[in-house]
Formats: structure tokens, sequence, C-alpha cells
């Protein structure tokens, strides 16, 4: 263990239950949400992590351990983001689907030319960090794109009473909203170095290589992060202005059907 590690120890786990309790209590009393919420997550966080690390071990010695649990993690993904948007289980298929117009060019660029060794140990960070970064960024395009559609009915039916396709008149209210999804990847990169180093750079660093070294990986990372998430807003709109993702509204409701 190198002197710039966590230092593992009774200290370390009383800090993490203080900063728990700092959460929960702000977000209790300054009636955020229920407080619990942030401790429930600490308590997954903690269980999932603990998990992971000792199957990890097992999964890195094997290229086909390690491609199923990529699989696992991009089906977790893609059903934790169908239950954030609240879609029915029929259209689980099209969050997967945008999460994996994301993730897949990405993955196949950066393994396929071998920026990135084809080796457990560097594909499994940056396939979780790329799942990961699509999966939000497909559960907020899409949320903002079916409330646009929800909140604005009387402007789509304007725009079909003017000639407009119904898909063309349902992306012309959603689209502007939905690529909102898309500014934390930007202002992340755009101030990484200025204003944050993010966790790429110091899991580098901490691991024992160079400033140079950690600073090429995390500079790959924001710019896949940024390109694999612009492919998924983009193609969430696309299945939301088609109809093929509707959210828990009425499918007769729907602006995109007939």
């Amino acid at each position: 263990m190198t002197n710039v590690s966590i230092v593992v120890g009774p200290m370390l786990a009383v800090v993490l239950v203080a900063l728990v309790a700092v959460g929960a209590v702000v977000v209790r009393l300054g009636e955020l949400g229920p407080g619990r919420a942030v401790v429930i997550a600490a308590v997954r966080a903690v269980a999932q992590l603990g998990a992971v690390s000792f199957v990890i071990t097992v999964i890195l010695r094997s290229a086909w351990w390690t491609g199923l649990f990529v699989l696992l993690m991009f089906g977790v993904a893609a059903v934790t983001s169908a239950l954030r948007v609240g879609v029915p289980p029929r259209q689980v298929s099209w969050i997967a689907a945008a999460i994996g117009a994301g993730v897949v060019p990405v993955l196949a660029l950066v393994l396929g030319t071998g920026v990135t060794p084809l080796k457990p140990i560097a594909v499994v960070p940056i396939a979780g960090i790329v799942i990961g970064g699509a999966m939000t960024a497909t559960s907020q395009a899409t949320r903002r794109a079916l409330d646009e559609l929800r909140l604005r009915h009387g402007e789509y039916e304007a725009a079909l009473a003017l000639g407009f396709p119904r898909r063309a008149a349902a992306l012309e209210i959603c689209r502007p909203s939905a690529g909102q999804a898309l500014i934390p990847a930007l202002d992340q990169t755009r101030t990484v170095g200025l204003v944050t180093l993010p966790g790429a750079y110091v899991g580098v660093l901490l691991g024992g290589a160079s400033p140079v070294q950690a600073g090429v990986t995390q500079v790959l990372v924001l710019i896949g992060l940024l390109a694999a998430e612009a492919n998924a807003v983009l193609a969430a709109v696309q299945f939301v202005a088609a109809g093929m993702l509707t959210g828990n509204a009425h499918p007769s409701r729907h602006p995109s059907r007939p």
C-alpha cells in the first residue's frame, strides 16, 4: 500500500457514518425528501461495493467472466433507468437501446484501437464509467422529453395543425429540453483541472501513476463519456418522439401516437 492510499480503519468508519448523518439530516430538515433515502443509498453503496470488491478478484482472472460482468452492468443500468423514467416493462428494451447507442460505439473505438488495453483490469472500470454516464443521460433526457410533451401538448397540436408530421412535431417540442441532459458532462469536461479533479484522475494517481498518465486517462474518460452521453440522449429523444417510450402516459394520450 502506498503512502497516499486511503487509511482503512475505525476512523474511516466514523467519518463515513458522520457524512451519512449530515446528508440525511440536511435532506430531512431542508424538506428535500426523506432522510432515510440518504441512509439507504449509503448502506447499499457499502454492501454493493463490498460484494463487488470480493467478486472482482475472480472476475478479473478471466476474459469471459469480465464480459459477463460488463453485460450484467449494462442490464442493471437499463433496468435502473427504466424504473427512474417510469416506463412499462415492454419499453425497457428501448431504454437499453438508447444506453447501448452511447456505450457500444465508445467501447468499440477505445478498446478496438488498443488505446485502452483489452485486459480485464482496464475493461471493467472503463466500461462501468461509460455505462453509468449513458444510463444517467438516458434517464434525464427521457424524463425531460416526456415532461415537455405532456406540459406543452397544446403546442404539439398546433404544430400538427400547421402540417408537421407527428414525429417532427414531437421533436420540435422535446428536443431542446432533452438536450439539457448533456449539461453536467459538458460542464465537467470544460472545467476539469480548474474546478475539480474527477475520479479517474485521482484513482490513477492513488494507484501510483504519474500525473501525466493520470491526466491522459481522465481526458480519455471525459471525452468518451461526452460522446456516449450525446449518442444516448439523441437515441432517447428519437424514441420518445416516435412513441416508443411513453412513460406512464396512457398510449392514447401520447402525442406521437395517432
